[in-house]
């Protein structure tokens, strides 16, 4: 003789409560790690808008330093010119933005604009000339180094 048993109606109720109850939070967890990533991808975005906004700023600095004539390279002036490009350096630095490598290093398009090409003959892209700074923050290119590359 076989006892057939019925399902609790209560206990089934129970059961279907607790399931969607864990749905819920599982998608309440989802929901808060989509909003983290979100919330920092913004914060990259909207740090790495400032900087490039600040970028000709760094680029004229350097530009003027590169032009400085012979006689006027220990003079007070350029030194504190020289010593705002340190600091400003060094505050893109503190904020994780970092020049991209590029002289001497391979060609990468998702790094390098390449504004010419000189052959080479060894067929592997090098940068061989910096022409202007790129900057990354993170994984993010804020500006690309547009460079001259030797195939």
């Amino acid at each position: 003789m076989t006892k057939k048993t019925t399902p609790n109606p209560l206990q089934q109720q129970v059961d279907d409560l607790t399931a969607a109850l864990q749905r819920e939070r599982a998608d309440a967890e989802n929901l808060r790690r989509r909003h983290a990533v979100d919330l920092a991808s913004l914060k990259t975005g909207a740090k790495a808008d400032v900087v490039k906004q600040l970028l000709p700023i760094i680029d004229n600095f350097e530009r003027a330093l590169k032009h400085v004539p012979e006689d006027l390279t220990d003079n007070d002036y350029v030194k504190g010119v020289q010593g705002i490009v340190k600091q400003f350096e060094k505050t893109l630095a503190d904020i994780g933005v970092h020049r991209i490598a590029t002289a001497g290093n391979p060609f990468n398009p998702e790094l390098h604009n390449a504004v010419s090409m000189e052959d080479g003959g060894d067929g592997k892209e090098v940068v061989s000339e910096e022409l202007q700074a790129g900057y990354q923050l993170g994984d993010h290119v804020i500006r690309h180094a547009m460079v001259r590359v030797k195939s």
